[in-house]
């Protein structure tokens, strides 16, 4: 297993200069964020696109430092129902499959979306439970109107790139956790007609698990299951021992009030130690995923860099000590 990093932390600076940077620090890869709500920090994707010199050069320069590219994030709302919205995210995300093979990798990471209520909402409308009525219409409309036949249209062209779209569960998305995951992942495959190899799985990222009362190892364990399990991002979450038992942890206060949120998104080790991440990767590993951990930092406790090269460190022995268990039996 490798470690890498989702580069959004590094808005600003130079393209060169990160992949000096994280090459020092020993890592593996790098994602690249090229649209939709991570912005595009290095390039502009549709001119990469559009250029086969451009593209060679970013492959050269990956190259160059040792770094492979593990995929291409574009987490945004395709299915949002601003039209100007959906449409914006939507080309992005064709952008982000047609680029990534040209640039050397077949993982593109992105959000399921969440359309209106109805066909007449203009703003996304997240269903958290089946009562009232209501929300039960609210569904039918969101699964059967617009995301099985919007992702069987995908699936369609990620198989015609060779691409695999890997989708982050994220609370205020249809898909938010392992069950919505893999029923969308079926039927939108079913629907697209598309044969042989998934091509719309799991980006699994623990961090947003942990506030929903899931474990991401059974998660993980579910998702491997499945066959779904296609990228994985490493991000930690603590949850506070008095506000989560008072009021819960749907927590919809700005991440920024840190004295009574429910939870915190912390770097890795700081929200939670070896009891889950060394079981965590043991079951990705168990169900076959020996790809990239690439880790997110959303620490607001510290510095991109402090927080950054804390989880490289910490990581970093969590994967060397699952690679020295497989000696006995190689």
């Amino acid at each position: 297993m490798k470690l890498g990093v989702m580069s959004a932390l590094f808005t600003g600076r130079d393209f060169t200069d990160v992949l000096e940077y994280i090459a020092g620090l020993g890592l593996d890869a790098i994602e690249i964020p090229v649209g939709a709500y991570p912005g595009t920090p290095f390039f502009a994707p549709d001119k990469v696109l559009a250029s086969a010199s451009r593209q060679k050069e970013i492959k050269a320069q990956l190259r160059d430092h040792g770094l492979e590219l593990s995929g291409l994030a574009v987490h945004g709302n395709p299915v949002h129902p601003g039209r100007a919205h959906a449409k914006r995210d939507h080309a992005s995300f064709v952008n982000a499959v047609k680029l990534a093979p040209k640039l050397g990798t077949d993982i593109v990471i992105t959000f399921s979306g969440c359309p209106g209520g109805s066909a007449s909402d203009r703003m996304p409308n997240w269903v958290t439970c089946a009562w009232p009525p209501d929300n039960l219409e609210i569904l039918a409309y969101q699964w059967e109107d617009v995301l099985v036949p919007y992702w069987a249209d995908q699936a369609k062209l990620a198989r015609k790139h060779a691409v695999r779209v890997a989708w982050e569960a994220h609370p205020g998305f249809c898909v938010y956790n392992p069950d919505t995951l893999i029923r969308l992942a079926t039927r939108a495959h079913k629907a697209s007609g598309v044969k042989g190899r998934k091509v719309l799985g799991a980006n699994l990222d623990p961090s947003h698990f942990f506030w929903q009362g899931i474990d991401p190892i059974l998660a993980a364990r579910a998702l491997g299951e499945a066959g779904l399990l296609f990228y994985v991002h490493a991000k930690d979450t603590e949850l506070d021992p008095h506000e989560g038992p008072v009021n819960g942890y749907l927590d919809a206060r700005p991440y920024g009030d840190l004295k009574k949120r429910s939870w915190t998104f912390r770097t890795c080790g700081y929200g939670h130690g070896d009891e889950f991440w060394k079981p965590f990767v043991s079951m990705l590993r168990r169900y076959g995923y020996d790809g990239v951990l690439s880790i997110e930092h959303e620490d607001p406790f510290m510095s991109v860099g402090e927080g950054f090269e804390k989880a490289v460190e910490y990581l970093s022995g969590v994967v060397i000590e699952e690679k020295a268990g497989e000696a006995w039996w190689v």
